[in-house]
């Protein structure tokens, strides 16, 4: 795996679904005038932002200064986690679907698991891939999870029951 190119066309793309989702929310007025839509809204965007920032760290870290690219993966990764608690917190009380808090509950484990990366990547050794190619296995998952709310809203009803 080349892991410079993975981070450069991950960054692009999470900073392109960032945009599309702006233009997404801007379309649909309706959505930002209930609460607990414009706090999943948000979570929605961390969902696709934080992990271009993360590709953004990788790529100027590196695999010749890992360093850069484990400590800014676990300051993203905890402002990311704190955030998504925030949401689950709040959801269980505004009537967010249940659906959609094991979306974010899903979230926040992913986020734990970015950050115990950041901290000890020699974790992951018996699996044969290094630290940053774990992380990136983790960053994708972010970016599925944030496709899965943005699926929730898109076809259902029940984002916010």
């Amino acid at each position: 795996m080349d892991v410079s190119t993975f981070y450069a066309l991950f960054s692009t793309t999470c900073f392109t679904l960032t945009g599309l989702w702006w233009n997404v929310v801007r379309a649909r007025r309706d959505w930002t005038a209930n609460p607990a839509m414009r706090r999943t809204i948000g979570g929605i965007y961390l969902s696709f932002l934080l992990p271009a920032l993360m590709g953004l760290f990788a790529q100027v870290g590196g695999t010749e200064s890992p360093l850069l690219w484990r400590l800014s993966f676990v300051v993203v990764a905890v402002v990311g986690g704190i955030s998504m608690v925030r949401l689950v917190a709040q959801a269980g009380r505004d009537g967010t679907s249940s659906a959609v808090r094991w979306i974010q509950v899903g979230t926040v484990i992913v986020y734990a698991a970015v950050a115990v990366i950041g901290v000890a990547p020699q974790l992951v050794a018996p699996l044969g891939l290094t630290g940053i190619q774990v992380e990136a296995l983790l960053l994708i998952g972010l970016v599925a999870l944030g496709h899965a709310l943005v699926w929730r809203f898109l076809v259902t009803d029940d984002v916010a029951e």
